[in-house]
């Protein structure tokens, strides 16, 4: 692609930065309300090469070059970096990256909800080492409180919202050591239940970690693959229903998310629609499967009936998945689908009493590079043979993975294979099963109230203690009366927000 005519003249440069200079400007004037509302977007292994190659395809799928695209995050004033590390491990894991960015404490690789005394996988090293998360600070101060997630409600990093395990893997009791058992710990999928009461909204997958042993599943009734999982006996889902006084839906109902009211008024909304993660967006039943949009957009229309508002938790956790298997457009077209979920959620909210705030956990050895030109597509070739083994090769790479293949004795040809597919594992440098996380900086953005103190670089754990100071939850509290006293009474009238329909029961 050449440079357009516009681009050409210094004149179009030049405006374009004077815009942006004047809304820096604006920025003087810092947003110091409380906020109402806090909402977390948690791109599961969105390092910056992440960002930038899904901005470059989310321009390309709307006929762009895509270089010049915004992402919904990218318009968002303020940017830091924030430090992965876990307490134990130089490139980090989801799980203690959770615990960090949730409970505001670093920990070590592969625990959730314990400080760094807990060790990984000793169960008597829980009691006594357990932290609690912002979501439960939000839930304490009478805030309704949700999860949405791509993944398995039970994995890394929404289980780090309520859970305490010395190990990221006891998704059920199927799969925890006997001993772990008999000294008493429990397993995540149960914890998901049973520590914080009355979780206002769940969505994202995972049911077979919630059913005994060799159920069949409602939606995959002959995959023995899919079955329950519990040792216990234990059916999680219906005591779940039984204890919230709502029916619990069949998985194929999307989008008719159930809404119930308990006897305290709590609006509750369950959705679990698949026995482990969520499919990949790019095979999702668009009939049958809600995208990470279409739950948020839920999630917020039934937490926000709360008057005091509400904390959200949403993790795009699959962008993560299609890293590690050398999937690079699977991963791409995820980050793609929970940009368009940030979107949503700014139509729904307003910066004046919402704190957004937009993150990863870690990054990935993904890049790409190989001096392409202007509007190559994200999945293409540069435009050069290797000056070694004379071979094309594609823009994007990865440092090590599934993708390194040898074929007599030299590396394979990619032009004689469809690099475009959507499950084309893109060429690695060190063969492994699975690809590994980077340990770079990842970036956060963050727009609303005290959106400004997220600023530089910072340690991971510091972002839940922002979001806590800005809605006056957790420890930090001396200040929020005088700025009560300072702000504005705001008027809402609800009924203007929201629809309900009935249909049997009421939907959300």
């Amino acid at each position: 692609m050449v440079p357009t005519e516009h681009e050409k003249d210094p004149a179009f440069w030049h405006s374009w930065a004077q815009r942006t200079l004047r809304t820096a400007l604006s920025l003087q004037d810092l947003n110091k309300n409380i906020a109402k509302n806090l909402i977390l977007f948690l791109g599961d292994g969105m390092g910056v090469s992440t960002v930038t190659a899904a901005r470059i395809l989310k321009g390309q799928l709307n006929r762009q070059s895509g270089e010049e695209t915004e992402l919904e995050m990218d318009k968002f004033p303020y940017v830091a970096l924030a430090k992965t590390y876990n307490t134990d491990s130089q490139v980090a894991d989801s799980a203690g990256t959770a615990t960090a960015f949730l409970c505001g404490v670093k920990a070590n690789w592969g625990t959730v909800g314990v400080n760094a005394a807990a060790v990984r996988n000793q169960c008597n090293t829980t009691t006594g080492n357990e932290v609690t998360s912002i979501l439960k600070w939000a839930k304490d101060a009478g805030k309704s409180v949700g999860i949405v997630t791509t993944t398995r409600l039970n994995h890394a990093t929404p289980s780090a919202a309520y859970a305490h395990s010395v190990s990221r893997d006891w998704f059920s009791d199927a799969d925890m050591p006997r001993e772990a058992l008999q000294a008493g710990c429990k397993d995540i999928a149960r914890q998901l239940f049973e520590n914080i009461p009355d979780i206002n909204v769940i969505m994202g997958g995972g049911r077979r970690y919630m059913l005994p042993k060799n159920t069949s599943d409602v939606e995959y009734p002959n995959e023995a693959k899919h079955q329950g999982t519990r040792l216990d006996g234990r059916d999680l889902l219906e005591e779940w229903q039984m204890k919230m006084r709502h029916e619990y839906f069949p998985p194929s109902l999307k989008p008719e998310f159930p809404l119930s009211k308990t006897e305290h008024h709590t609006f509750i909304c369950t959705g679990l629609f698949e026995p482990s993660d969520m499919t990949y967006d790019l095979e999702r039943d668009k009939e049958s499967d809600p995208s990470l949009t279409e739950m948020v957009d839920m999630a917020i229309k039934v937490l926000r009936k709360n008057p005091r508002g509400f904390y959200l938790l949403v993790e795009g956790g699959r962008i993560d998945h299609g890293h590690h298997e050398g999937k690079a457009k699977q991963a791409l077209h995820e980050a793609v689908e929970m940009d368009r979920a940030i979107g949503r959620a700014g139509l729904l909210t307003s910066e004046w009493d919402t704190l957004t705030v937009v993150t990863a956990d870690h990054s990935h050895v993904f890049n790409f590079g190989g001096y392409t030109m202007r509007g190559t597509s994200i999945f293409g070739l540069a435009p050069m043979l290797s000056d070694i083994d004379h071979k094309p090769f594609t823009s994007i790479v990865y440092g090590n993975g599934p993708g390194y293949k040898v074929v007599n004795g030299t590396r394979e040809n990619v032009s004689t294979i469809d690099f475009y597919n959507d499950n084309y594992q893109a060429q690695a440098a060190v063969p492994l099963s699975l690809e590994t996380h980077g340990g770079e900086d990842v970036a956060v953005f963050a727009k609303g109230p005290m959106a400004h103190l997220l600023h530089g670089v910072h340690e991971q754990n510091y972002i839940p203690h922002v979001m806590a100071y800005a809605a006056c939850i957790g420890q930090n509290q001396r200040h929020c009366l005088y700025a009560r006293s300072e702000a504005p009474e705001l008027s809402l009238t609800w009924s203007s927000l929201f629809t309900l329909l009935t249909v049997g029961h009421l939907l959300c």
